[in-house]
C-alpha cells in the first residue's frame, strides 16, 4: 500500500519541516555547501524558507577545495541556482598537511576515513568563524547512512541487507560522521545542524519498503533524488550528480585528498615501524603508514584510549582495503563515463 507520489511528497514535506524546525537562532545561520545532492538539497530547501519567514541578511554558502576541485565547481552552479552569499575555501596540500595534529586532537579519534574527511571541515570551519559572523551551520550529514549514499550499496546482496546495514551505519554515527561534523565545527565555536537526522524524517525513511531505498540503474540516494526531481530545487546535474566522497571531491579529480596525505606520510614513516604495529598497538593495529601516523598523534594526546574506536570505517561487500569511495571498482567505472 505505498504509493509512490505519495511516499515522494511525505519525503518533501518532512525534509522541509525538518529544515523549517531548526531555524529558530539568534546567531546568524549560514550552510556548508560540497555541491554533492545533501549538502545541496540542505542549502536550497533553508534558502527557500529563510526567504518565506523574511530573514534579512544573505544566506551565506561555504565550499573547500584544493584547486580545480570537482566540488567547489559543483558548489558555484548550486550557489548560483539558489542565490546565496558564496564563499570559497581553497587549501594546498602543505595547510592541509598541517593541520593533522589539530584535527585529531579535535576528533578524540584515529579512524582514517574520519581524520581524512575532518580535515576540509575543520578548515572551512576556522575560515567561517574568522571572516563571517555566521554561527549556526546547516550541513548534509546523516544522508549516506539514511538514503544508502554510499557507493557499497550498489554491492549489497538484497534489499533487506542495505536496510540493516542502513541501520547499522545510523547507530554508528557518533564514531564517524556525526563526530566528524560536530568536533569539527564545534572545536571554531560554531553550531552545527542537521536537518537529515531530523527523528521524523529518518523514522519515515526507515519505515519504507526496503527495495524502494536501494540504489537503482546505477543511481544511490535514487528515492531521495526522484522526490526532488520536479521541485526545480536544483539544477538537473547536481539533482543526479553521482557520490563524491567528501575527502575526494575536494581535492583534483586527478589526485586524491588521500594520495597527497600517503605520499606526505610515506616519508614520516619507516618501513620498520609498520612491521612491527600490531606489536605496538594490538588493538585495532594500523594496516598502512597512514594509519599508523594517525594513532601516533592520537597517542600522544589520548594515550590507551584505542577502545574508544570499536572498529575503522570500512564499505562492506567489497574487499576493500581503503576506506576511500575513489578505490572501488564501481568509482572508476562512473568516473570514466
Amino acid at each position: 500500500g505505498f504509493d509512490l507520489e505519495t511516499v515522494k511528497s511525505n519525503i518533501r514535506i518532512l525534509f522541509e519541516n525538518a529544515v523549517r524546525k531548526r531555524l529558530m537562532a539568534h546567531r546568524r545561520i549560514g550552510c556548508l555547501l560540497s555541491g554533492g545532492l545533501d549538502s545541496s538539497l540542505v542549502a536550497a530547501v533553508l534558502l527557500k524558507l529563510m526567504k518565506e519567514i523574511n530573514i534579512n541578511y544573505p544566506l551565506q554558502t561555504f565550499a573547500i577545495g584544493m584547486e580545480n576541485s570537482p566540488d567547489l565547481v559543483a558548489a558555484r552552479k548550486v550557489a548560483a541556482h539558489i542565490g546565496s552569499e558564496h564563499h570559497e575555501v581553497i587549501f594546498n596540500s602543505e595547510e592541509g598537511i598541517q593541520a593533522i595534529e589539530e584535527v585529531i586532537f579535535s576528533l578524540e579519534t584515529y579512524d582514517i576515513t574520519t581524520v581524512r574527511a575532518s580535515i576540509g571541515m575543520y578548515l572551512v570551519s576556522k575560515y567561517i568563524r574568522k571572516k563571517t559572523d555566521s554561527v549556526v551551520i546547516f550541513s548534509g550529514e546523516g544522508s549516506d547512512e539514511l538514503t544508502q549514499g554510499y557507493i557499497y550499496f550498489h554491492k549489497a546482496p538484497s534489499p533487506e541487507e542495505a536496510a540493516e546495514e542502513s541501520e547499522r551505519l545510523l547507530k554508528e554515527l557518533y564514531l564517524f560522521d556525526v563526530l566528524r561534523a560536530d568536533r569539527t565545527t564545534a572545536a571554531h565555536g560554531l553550531e552545527l545542524r542537521v536537518p537529515f537526522l531530523d527523528h521524523r524524517f529518518t523514522s519515515y525513511y526507515l519505515s519504507l519498503p526496503a527495495e524502494l531505498r536501494i540504489p537503482k540503474n546505477g543511481i544511490e540516494k535514487y528515492l531521495l533524488r526522484q522526490s526532488f526531481e520536479d521541485s526545480n530545487l536544483l539544477p538537473k546535474e547536481i539533482l543526479w550528480r553521482p557520490k563524491e566522497a567528501f575527502s575526494d571531491g575536494i581535492a583534483s579529480v586527478k589526485k586524491s585528498w588521500f594520495s597527497f596525505l600517503q605520499d606526505y606520510i610515506d616519508q614520516q614513516i619507516d618501513d620498520l615501524l609498520l612491521e612491527k604495529a600490531a606489536e605496538k598497538y594490538p588493538f585495532n593495529p594500523p594496516k598502512t603508514k597512514e594509519s599508523y601516523y594517525y594513532r601516533q598523534i592520537f597517542e600522544k594526546h589520548y594515550p590507551g584510549q584505542s577502545n574508544w574506536l570499536p572498529h575503522y570505517w570500512m564499505p562492506r561487500w567489497v574487499k576493500a582495503t581503503d576506506p576511500s569511495a575513489r578505490t572501488l571498482k564501481h568509482y572508476k567505472s562512473a568516473t570514466q563515463e
